[in-house]
C-alpha cells in the first residue's frame, strides 16, 4: 500500500516519445510466456491479457493460503502477492515462494510477485533498495525459471518516497539490468516514485528511457492511484499519456474509500482501465492496519466490505470484466464468435430497492464465462450487475419506479452476445422498510485526547438496504472530527451518519465499514445502541 505523505498536488510533465526500439520488438516477437509487444501485455500464444485482480499481503499473513482460492472464486484473474526480501520483514524463503506460485497456478491465477521492503526509499529510513531486492530475485531464479507463463516480477513496491523522486530512474534501470544480466526473461513490473503515485511526473517523464534500457522490452510500468487521483482529468491524462506513447502500464494498486488526504475517484480509474484495456489490481484483500481498505473483512469472502462489493461486483468490476488467462484454458486465441443471446429475464423477489432476475443460458463455441445485466432506457444501456450464473440481483433501485432490464452473455475471448429480450419491472412502494442489521463497533487506536474508531454495519436481512441512516449516541463527550465511508452530523452526543456514494447500498448479507477519528476525554465508552433506518441493530 502507498505511504501517503505531503501530497500538495499532481504535477505531470514530460513528453513520451512514441517510437519503439527495433531490437526490443525482435526479442519480444521471440518471447515465450507473458511478454510485452506494441505496448500490450500478451500471453505466450499472443493472446492479449488484461489483469483484473487484487493485492494480497502474504508476507504478513502467511497462514491465509485460502485467500487465493477465495479471490479466484470471486472472479479475479490475477493476484499481486506481497513478499519480503528480509531487509525490513522476515524473508520469504524459496520454498515459500514456490508454494505461492503453485497456489496461484492451482487456482488459475496469474501471479505478480513483489518485494515490499523498498516502500518509500529515500524518505522512509527503514526502506530497502532496489538493488537489494534484485539480489533477492536472483536468489529465487531456480524457483522462477520456467514460470514465465504464470509469473510477473514486480521488483520493488513504491521504491521511492517524495524526497528527490528524480533519484528513482537510475536505480530502476540498474535493477532491471541486473535481472536481465542474470538471465531473467520474465515480464518485469516497475512501480513509480512518490510512494507509487508519481505526483511529480518523474516516471511519466522518464518512462521511455527506462523502457528502452531493457534489452528484452518485457517491462511494464505500474502506477498506484490513491487520493492524489481525485479527479477524472488527472486519471485519464496520466493513463492516456502512456497508451498514446505505446508504453505498457497498469494500475498496480488503487483505493476508493476517502482518507485524510482526499477521496480517490475509483469509478474513473476502473472505467478508464476498461476503456483502454489496461489492468488494475485493487488494494487489498484483507488485513490492513486501517481496515477501511479491506476488500474482505477478516479474510472472509462472505463478508465483503462496501469497497469489496465495488471492486468485485460493481460496474467495470472484476466479475464483469475479468477474463481468465488462456494458459489455463480460459479462452481461444482468435475466437471471434459471440455467444447466442440469453433468454428473456424473469423477475422475482421484487422489493422497493431490488429485484432478482433469472434467464435461460446462452451457448457458445468455446464456453460462456459470464453475463452482464443492463438497464435499458430508450436506446441506451447502463450496466447494473454481472454474474457467472443465470441469475443476478439488481440492488440500489428507487421505490415505486419502473425499470427495463436485459442481459448480454460473454465468452472467455471477450465476445459479447446480442441483447436478450427485455423485462419490465416496477419496484414496490413505501421506501426502505425497517432494517434487519447488526453493528460491530471497535476502537482501532487511542492517543491523548483522541482515538480512531470503526463501525461495521451488516445487513442481516434478505433485501438490500438503500438509502440508509445510522444513528447512535456517545456518552462521554466524544466528538467526531473526520469520517470515511459516510458523513456524520453530530448534536451533543447524538450522531447521525449518511452514507457515501460507495456505501449507499448494503446488499443482503453484506457489510459496509465506516471509519472515523474523534476527540475524547478521559473516558471512551462505546455507544450502547445503533439504529439503522430507525430499527435497532443487534450487536455484531
Amino acid at each position: 500500500m502507498t505511504g501517503l505523505a505531503a501530497l500538495t498536488g499532481l504535477v505531470l510533465f514530460g513528453a513520451l516519445c512514441p517510437s519503439m526500439a527495433a531490437a526490443q520488438s525482435a526479442v519480444g516477437a521471440q518471447a515465450t510466456g507473458l511478454h510485452i509487444s506494441d505496448g500490450r501485455l500478451l500471453e505466450g500464444n499472443g493472446n492479449d491479457f488484461v489483469m483484473r485482480g487484487v493485492n494480497h499481503a502474504h508476507t504478513w499473513y502467511p497462514g491465509e493460503t485460502q485467500s487465493l482460492a477465495d479471490v479466484k472464486a470471486l472472479g479475479a484473474n490475477t493476484v499481486r502477492v506481497v513478499l519480503s526480501d528480509g531487509h525490513r520483514w522476515s524473508e520469504n524463503s524459496p520454498e515459500d515462494v514456490a508454494a505461492v506460485v503453485g497456489q496461484c497456478k492451482a487456482n488459475r491465477l496469474i501471479c505478480v510477485l513483489e518485494v515490499h521492503d523498498t516502500t518509500g526509499y529515500g524518505e522512509d529510513a527503514a526502506a530497502g533498495t532496489l538493488d537489494h531486492a534484485a539480489d533477492y530475485w536472483i536468489g529465487l531464479k531456480d524457483v522462477l525459471a520456467g514460470q514465465e507463463d504464470y509469473v510477473v516480477v514486480n521488483i520493488g513496491n513504491e521504491p521511492w518516497g517524495n524526497t528527490d523522486p528524480a533519484g528513482w530512474t537510475r536505480p530502476t534501470v540498474a535493477a532491471v539490468g541486473k535481472l536481465r544480466d542474470a538471465g531473467f526473461q520474465h515480464t518485469i513490473m516497475v512501480d513509480a516514485p512518490n510512494w507509487g503515485q508519481d505526483w511529480q511526473g518523474v516516471m511519466r517523464a522518464d518512462a521511455r528511457s527506462v523502457y528502452d534500457a531493457d534489452p528484452t522490452g518485457n517491462l511494464i510500468f505500474s502506477i498506484h492511484m490513491y487520493s492524489v487521483y481525485d479527479t477524472a482529468q488527472e486519471i485519464t491524462d496520466y493513463l492516456n499519456a502512456f497508451v498514446d506513447a505505446g508504453l505498457p502500464i497498469l494500475i498496480g494498486e488503487f483505493g476508493g474509500p476517502a482518507d485524510q488526504w482526499g477521496d480517490p475517484d475509483e469509478d474513473t480509474m476502473m472505467a478508464t482501465a476498461e476503456q483502454l484495456d489496461l489492468g488494475y489490481l485493487a488494494w487489498s484483500w484483507s488485513g490492513n492496519t486501517d481496515p477501511v481498505l479491506d476488500l474482505a473483512l477478516d479474510f472472509d469472502p462472505s463478508r465483503l466490505s462496501s469497497w469489496g462489493e465495488r471492486i468485485f461486483h460493481g460496474v467495470d468490476g472484476i466479475a464483469q470484466t475479468a477474463e481468465e488467462a488462456t494458459v489455463y484454458g480460459g479462452g481461444t486465441p482468435g475466437d471471434t464468435e459471440a455467444p447466442t443471446a440469453p433468454g428473456a429475464p424473469a423477475a422475482s423477489a421484487v422489493t422497493d430497492t431490488s429485484v432478482t432476475l433469472t434467464w435461460a443460458a446462452s451457448t457458445d463455441d468455446t464456453g460462456v464465462t459470464g453475463y452482464d445485466v443492463v438497464r435499458v432506457t430508450g436506446g441506451a444501456e447502463t450496466g447494473v450487475a454481472a454474474s457467472r450464473t443465470t441469475t443476478a440481483t439488481v440492488t440500489g433501485l428507487t421505490a415505486g419506479t419502473a425499470y427495463t432490464f436485459a442481459v448480454h452473455a460473454r465468452d472467455a475471448a471477450g465476445n459479447r452476445s446480442a441483447r436478450s429480450a427485455t423485462v419490465d419491472v416496477t419496484t414496490d412502494e413505501g421506501g426502505t422498510p425497517g432494517a434487519a442489521c447488526s453493528v460491530g463497533y471497535r476502537v482501532v487506536g487511542e492517543w491523548p485526547g483522541g482515538f480512531q474508531g470503526e463501525i461495521a454495519v451488516r445487513n442481516t436481512g434478505t433485501a438490500a438496504i438503500s438509502p440508509w441512516t445510522l444513528t447512535f449516541a456517545f456518552a462521554d463527550g466524544q466528538t467526531i472530527s473526520n469520517m470515511w465511508g459516510g458523513t456524520a452530523t453530530q448534536n451533543a452526543g447524538a450522531v447521525s451518519v449518511a452514507p457515501a456514494s460507495y456505501t449507499a447500498t448494503i446488499p443482503a448479507g453484506s457489510t459496509v465499514t465506516l471509519g472515523f477519528t474523534a476527540g475524547k476525554g478521559a473516558a471512551n465508552t462505546a455507544p450502547a445502541a445503533f439504529r439503522l433506518n430507525g430499527s435497532e441493530c443487534a450487536k455484531g
